[in-house]
């Protein structure tokens, strides 16, 4: 006998659940192994019980499922749900992602089950085009309000407001921040791209600080300079980094 698809609703609409759970208690091949409200349950959930399948709103409140997505490292086969939102179905059909429109038909779920079932066959498809998704909706995020890091198995919410600078480490970007210091696979050029331009300022290829840290700049040497900030910590500054200084402090 076939063994059941092992399926997980994260949904902070509970009418929203309820539809789901209605369509996939008609189909004998589905068991529902939970329900979430939010994205801090999900991410658990998933880490936990490892679903096959999870139907996954897009906007929640308290971190939404581009976001959760983000700090998954095995992320499973993912249907997600959404209002009317143009550019998040751009990326979903650009990336053969299974999506539903709220609100939607049992017709309409029942063909992006069929889908979903299909990936599910093919193995290590779901999670290219996840990652397509996920990179498009961030592109296309404009200015960051927050950031959503991993920490263990925990997800922390970092307002942009409270992060102090970040620094490129490899393949991640250690953020320090008025809670800790955090640890996120990503881009400096992500940051460079999306944080306030009014706040932050890229001094060095391996450095953006928030402008309001920097109590004094000193030359160290010919075309060497190096920031202070107000905890005292030091950060290079490249020529590039000191122009733009410059510019932005007034001098």
């Amino acid at each position: 006998m076939m063994n059941k698809i092992r399926a997980l609703i994260i949904d902070d609409e509970e009418l929203a659940r309820e539809v789901i759970r209605s369509f996939l208690e008609k189909d004998d091949t589905i068991t529902i192994i939970g329900e979430c409200a939010n994205g801090f349950d999900g991410f658990k959930e998933i880490n936990e019980q490892k679903p096959d399948l999870v139907f996954l709103d897009v906007m929640m409140p308290k971190l939404t499922g581009f976001e959760m997505l983000e700090l998954l490292e095995e992320p499973p086969v993912v249907i997600f749900s959404t209002a009317h939102d143009e550019f998040a179905i751009r990326a979903f059909e650009q990336n053969a992602v299974d999506y539903l429109l709220k609100p939607y038909s049992q017709e309409r779920f029942v063909d992006a089950l069929a889908r979903a079932k299909a990936k599910l066959a093919l193995e290590g498809q779901a999670g290219k085009a996840l990652t397509g998704v996920v990179e498009q909706s961030r592109e296309h995020s404009g200015t960051l309000s927050r950031v959503a890091v991993r920490t263990g198995s925990k997800i922390q919410i970092v307002p942009v407001g409270k992060i102090r600078y970040l620094e490129a480490m490899d393949d991640y970007v250690k953020l320090h921040t008025e809670q800790g210091v955090f640890l996120k696979q990503d881009t400096m050029k992500h940051y460079d791209e999306h944080l306030p331009a009014e706040d932050f300022i890229r001094i060095h290829r391996s450095y953006i600080v928030r402008l309001k840290e920097i109590v004094r700049l000193e030359l160290l040497g010919k075309d060497s300079h190096v920031v202070f900030l107000q905890d005292g910590t030091q950060l290079s500054v490249s020529r590039s980094g000191y122009a733009l200084l410059k510019e932005a402090l007034g001098f």
